[in-house]
């Protein structure tokens, strides 16, 4: 049986470690399991997770902080809608938020009649929302999102500045974003990437952009490889990935690369000095 290619080895300075995270069951996903139809419902404007949705969420948590996740992820970045951001600051955010805290909350309490406490800031690292990783723009009432000023009373700890406008200008009613398109916003977003100084970095999106964005790699792999990428995430699924940069999109220098040589001194390569002295026994 063909092996597929061999493997490939990179610098490390020239790759990202991403943790993408589907987000969780949202209200939307209960009906429209039920019938498709229901995603053109307009009471699913921008859905909120379902109570089962948290306990996915709780679940994840706890795993992220059993695997050492927790301490190593540097940046979460999420999708600007209510399903992600409830999902992002509930599997990275910190313990729970009290009146007094020296720090903003990722989140008020009873975000969208969650029943959930507020969560803390302290002790986790950045949340910033970007449109590039939304789902599909258009048509389906529960993937446009709220105005950022409703979010940022909501979210007060997450960072909304890359947002253009206060509202969805991106979703339209009577069209869908094409899955060609799709595909290209989350290479232009996977670029976006690139520079941001951060090495390892949570993701919170949506089935639709990680299917159609990751089927997009993987046709220099194993067949295997690429259907593993390919395959749709399940809620609250997170799968953990290498990002390499083949084309000096990045320009970060290592900050693990030793020189060597120091203190300097003689250190004639062996198989250097048998090239260039042929008849050398």
């Amino acid at each position: 049986m063909d092996s597929g290619p061999d493997p490939s080895l990179y610098p490390l300075h020239r790759c990202k470690t991403i943790h993408v995270v589907r987000h969780a069951q949202g209200l939307h996903n209960v009906e429209g399991e039920k019938n498709y139809k229901a995603y053109l419902n307009p009471e699913y404007l921008d859905a909120p997770l379902t109570q089962l949705g948290w306990q996915q969420v709780n679940y994840l948590r706890k795993h992220v902080h059993a695997s050492g996740l927790s301490k190593r992820v540097e940046l979460v970045v999420t999708s600007p809608l209510l399903r992600t951001l409830q999902t992002a600051v509930g599997v990275f955010g910190g313990e729970g938020y009290t009146d007094g805290m020296n720090a903003l909350p990722l989140m008020v309490a009873n975000v969208g009649n969650s029943g959930r406490e507020a969560i803390s800031s302290l002790n986790s690292p950045p949340f910033i929302a970007v449109e590039d990783c939304r789902e599909h723009f258009g048509v389906h009432p529960c993937d446009k999102r709220h105005n950022v000023s409703e979010y940022q009373f909501l979210f007060p700890a997450v960072d909304f500045s890359l947002i253009e406008t206060d509202e969805d200008v991106l979703w339209k009613a009577d069209v869908r974003e094409t899955t060609e398109e799709l595909a290209a916003r989350g290479l232009k977003f996977l670029n976006w990437l690139w520079t941001r100084k951060e090495k390892e970095i949570a993701i919170v999106t949506h089935s639709g952009f990680l299917v159609h964005t990751l089927r997009a790699f993987g046709n220099d792999c194993h067949p295997s490889v690429k259907k593993e990428m390919g395959t749709r995430f399940a809620n609250c699924e997170l799968r953990s990935m290498v990002i390499v940069d083949r084309s000096m999109i990045g320009s970060d220098v290592s900050t693990t690369n030793y020189p060597g040589k120091i203190p300097s001194g003689l250190d004639f390569p062996s198989d250097v000095g048998e090239e260039e002295a042929p008849n050398s026994i």
